[in-house]
């Protein structure tokens, strides 16, 4: 069973603008299987895993691109770097010619970050980059593409429109998490994650970097996991895990350039250093994360003690999903200072502001507390929202509205 992807419409639409389309993402979110579904008949698709298509790949890449031809699908494209020079060369041979080449070539790789510089030394202008993440809720339940809005009449809008749900449903969704071959086949769970992660350490581990102990870095990843929605200490790493600073910093940015967890960072203005500055850390899978840190049922994660930080990382990386599968970059912030005062979640659009709190009760007190903290930035601060467990969108006064979490 096919899921249509939201980021289909974007995809085709940079095929007819850029000679170069890429797709990047955490292994296993769907980039290979959304392509071939959208693909043109004549369109041909090789992967870079294949070990005889990569060894043509690095020694005669001029060789490969006559052997494959185009339109051409490369899937893993990252293992084989060696592929870049002959590539730019192609699209700017056909460019000078007059050619129409828009939609030559469409690439995915799951070390986005880690491509980044190569590609943006020698294809600028001429490759359009998206990112591609697990299935949103949106995707699963079969709703339109939209970005989400903290508007509230856009808030109130998909209130009526989704499907709703309840506290236990929402964190069945949690634990099990969005990765495709999960939602589409009977594949058990727990023989999914331990096979990914498996994949992961064995094989984008050892490409992204000289880690050393692969069983190291699986307790790196187990820690990680665990702190789903807190701040990022790299000293506190290093100590719980007997590794440097350094080298903590080197293992997040792995995690983060093969798309496993995503930085969300504080906001400041350079208007005080009584800021924090420290940013904080989501895993884009939650069913990953709970797997990672061993909860055994979605009644135990509900009920237990990273319940909040789960739910939390439920709400920020479907807003970011929303963006990405819509081809847009996201505009997230957090904030937090030395007061301890803080707010999960800042969205800011055309120099306005909307503060954004999460929380799992229906009906949390006190909820905008700190959104008199914003006054102080050049900005005009917006009606807030409170995301929780209530059942539709109300005002919980003039400054913040309850939002149901189904409503993302």
């Amino acid at each position: 069973m096919y899921i249509k992807r939201h980021l289909e419409k974007s995809v085709l639409k940079a095929s007819e603008q850029y000679p170069i389309v890429m797709v990047c993402g955490q292994r296993q979110v769907g980039k290979s299987t959304m392509l071939y579904h959208i693909k043109e008949k004549n369109r041909n698709y090789v992967t870079l895993d294949d070990a005889n298509a990569r060894r043509l790949a690095e020694s005669d890449p001029a060789l490969f691109f006559e052997n494959y031809g185009f339109p051409l699908i490369i899937d893993e494209f990252q293992r084989a770097p060696s592929l870049l020079l002959e590539l730019k060369k192609i699209v700017d041979k056909k460019m000078l010619s007059g050619e129409n080449c828009n939609g030559l070539y469409w690439l995915t790789g799951s070390q986005k970050f880690h491509m980044m510089k190569d590609i943006a030394d020698s294809l600028a202008g001429r490759i359009a980059i998206f990112e591609l993440s697990s299935f949103s809720a949106a995707e699963i339940d079969g709703f339109t593409a939209e970005i989400f809005s903290p508007e509230i009449d856009a808030v109130k809008t998909r209130a009526r429109q989704r499907k709703k749900q309840n506290i236990h449903q929402i964190y069945e969704r949690i634990f099990r998490g969005g990765m495709p071959k999960l939602i589409t086949t009977e594949i058990d769970r727990e023989r999914f994650y331990s096979d990914y992660v498996n994949t992961y350490l064995e094989r984008d581990i050892r490409d992204l970097a000289q880690v050393g102990k692969i069983g190291q870095f699986y307790d790196f990843l187990v820690f990680m996991a665990g702190r789903t929605g807190q701040e990022l200490k790299y000293a506190d790493i290093a100590k719980m895990l007997g590794i440097s600073q350094p080298t903590a910093k080197n293992w997040v940015s792995i995690l983060e350039q093969s798309g496993v967890i995503y930085l969300l960072r504080p906001y400041f203005a350079n208007l005080t250093k009584r800021l924090v500055k420290t940013p904080k850390i989501y895993f884009m899978d939650t069913g990953l994360a709970a797997y990672l840190c061993r909860w055994t049922s979605p009644e135990t994660l509900e009920y237990g003690a990273m319940d909040g930080a789960f739910f939390e990382t439920y709400v920020v990386t479907e807003i970011i999903k929303s963006f990405r599968h819509n081809g847009n970059r996201e505009n997230l912030y957090y904030y937090r200072d030395v007061n301890k005062r803080e707010i999960d979640l800042l969205m800011i659009e055309n120099q306005k502001i909307f503060p954004i709190e999460i929380k799992k009760s229906s009906a949390p007190s006190n909820p905008d507390k700190n959104f008199y903290v914003l006054d102080k930035f050049n900005l005009e601060v917006q009606p807030g929202l409170i995301i929780c467990a209530c059942e539709e969108v109300t005002p919980y006064n003039r400054n913040a509205w309850y939002s149901p979490i189904f409503a993302l």
